[in-house]
């Protein structure tokens, strides 16, 4: 498989996108007035505690104070080895917030989730600093490999290796999928250059005040590199010089052996159009997906959950119905899967396929589904098929999705994606006129509102305006205003 990671840097703005086989999988952006702050390490303070959320309201300095629940609050450790057993010594049931920290208090704190939406960002006591091959966890006293590396036998190698490395530090450690096949010498690296971060964390601490970060996530191009860069990826292409001299040096210190694979791009055509990257961004903000079959998924993303609507379209297939059903529902899993991953979509997601008899069809496009999500770095849980052929899954986002990190609500239908129509405001402006005479004195009535609705009232309505004339005795004058929306209009006494 062809794999590939393209930088594009603007002045304010900078996006990674990962392609593969030629197919947009994964876009991220990061603007200079929004960088993200997942990963982010700050000294904040209690400013309000909820015992009936079993959560606190914590200033970090962010607009918005920031949520941080019970569960997510580091406990001391229990002396003896039970501590050590369970990793963080956070076993048993979780005691009431009040026990836990008051208001006032201060608190270091790691942002897990940035603000979405309405919503404030999500914190962490549990504090986490990754590097290439392991995460540092300075309040645990464990070492855990990812459950991506199935082979046991690696799994014991890579224990053997940093055991002897970690030595008496009192710090817990995971093993990233990355470092799977790495050498001793490179996790030696990786553990003395997480050492030294962590101490200048600690030194930070001690110096901040309430508000101030004391640990920054590394910016978007790099963290990209970290968290995907492997043996898989062929070409990294920077089309910046200064941000791929910072690419540059970032693996020649992290990952020598991957030199060769960062190249500067300077062609007169933007990368981004180069591979059609800038198409797959616009047809991913769409709500419709087509399928090579001529079938079709709707993505409709609310403030509750993701869902994606499977049709048959113009797809007919040559043999049965089963058959077509079973053909179309097999490619919109896989189309599903990339959809999902490429729109950043997260928490519930609903698929609703065309409904199957066969079990054993049922079964392949589970199957299907699941092995699309497979190269996905998000966390999913995928349910068995309901009776209904739905399908509910979950993924785990921490960023906004790709549409709701490049668009807004319409201030035409105010995010509704419906707007009343003409005839429906005709008779909404019919009633506010009769309010309107019941409560104020005029001589005569103005009414502006869009063309459309003005040129509908004045055609096709001028017999009912003539009757509201004669019943409320007053006359009405009606005035097109081009800059109005559909569904916006003034009723003016005069």
């Amino acid at each position: 498989m062809s794999e590939e990671i393209l930088i594009n840097v603007t002045p304010r703005e900078t996006r990674v996108a990962v392609v593969e086989n030629g197919m947009l999988q994964e876009v991220h952006v990061e603007r200079a007035l929004k960088r993200g702050y997942v990963g982010n390490v700050y000294k904040g303070r209690v400013q309000r505690v909820m015992p009936g959320m079993q959560a606190v309201f914590v200033e970090i300095g962010l607009d918005r104070a920031a949520f941080l629940h019970a569960s997510d609050i580091v406990r001391p450790q229990p002396t003896g080895g039970e501590g050590e057993a369970n990793g963080n010594g956070n076993g048993g049931p979780t005691p009431s917030i009040s026990e836990l920290v008051h208001e006032g208090q201060e608190i270091v704190v790691q942002v897990v989730k940035d603000p979405i939406g309405t919503k404030g960002a999500r914190l962490s006591t549990h504090l986490s600093i990754p590097s290439r091959y392991l995460v540092l966890l300075p309040q645990a006293r464990t070492l855990g490999v990812s459950v991506r590396i199935e082979d046991e036998s690696e799994r014991q190698r890579l224990k053997d290796v940093l055991t002897p490395l970690l030595g008496e530090k009192p710090l817990g450690y995971i093993v990233r999928t990355n470092a799977e096949g790495q050498s001793e010498e490179s996790l030696a690296f990786d553990v003395t250059y997480l050492g030294k971060v962590w101490r200048v964390v600690q030194e930070n601490i001690v110096k901040a005040k309430v508000g101030e970060r004391v640990y920054e996530e590394l910016s978007l191009p790099l963290r990209a590199l970290r968290d995907s860069l492997n043996d898989g990826i062929e070409k990294v292409r920077v089309d910046s010089r200064e941000t791929f001299e910072k690419v540059a040096r970032f693996v020649h210190k992290f990952m020598p052996v991957l030199d060769d694979r960062i190249e500067h791009y300077a062609g007169e055509r933007p990368i981004f159009d180069l591979y059609g990257v800038e198409d797959e961004i616009q047809r991913a903000l769409r709500k419709e997906v087509p399928l090579k079959s001529g079938g079709y998924l709707i993505v409709d993303q609310t403030e509750a959950m993701t869902t994606i609507d499977v049709n048959t379209g113009g797809y007919v297939g040559s043999r049965n119905l089963e058959e077509t059903v079973y053909r179309t529902n097999l490619e919109a899993a896989q189309a599903a899967s990339r959809q999902l991953r490429l729109r950043n979509l997260g928490g519930i997601i609903i698929i609703d396929f065309i409904d199957m008899v066969d079990d054993e069809h049922k079964r392949q496009v589970l199957r299907m589904l699941e092995k699309g999500l497979a190269r996905d770095h998000a966390k999913t849980t995928v349910y068995p098929m309901s009776a209904l052929g739905l399908v509910e899954m979950t993924r785990k986002r921490t960023t906004e999705s790709l549409e709701r990190q490049l668009c807004e609500p319409c201030p035409a239908c105010s995010g509704r994606g419906t707007l009343k129509t003409a005839e429906t405001v005709t008779y909404e402006i019919f009633r506010e006129i009769t309010r309107a005479v019941r409560q104020f004195n005029a001589e005569k009535l103005l009414v502006m509102a869009s063309p459309k609705v003005v040129g509908r009232i004045l055609e096709e309505e001028s017999a009912a305006v003539a009757e509201l004339e004669e019943f409320i005795s007053k006359s009405i004058r009606f005035q097109a205003e081009e800059h109005y929306s559909q569904e916006q209009f003034d009723v003016v006494l005069l």
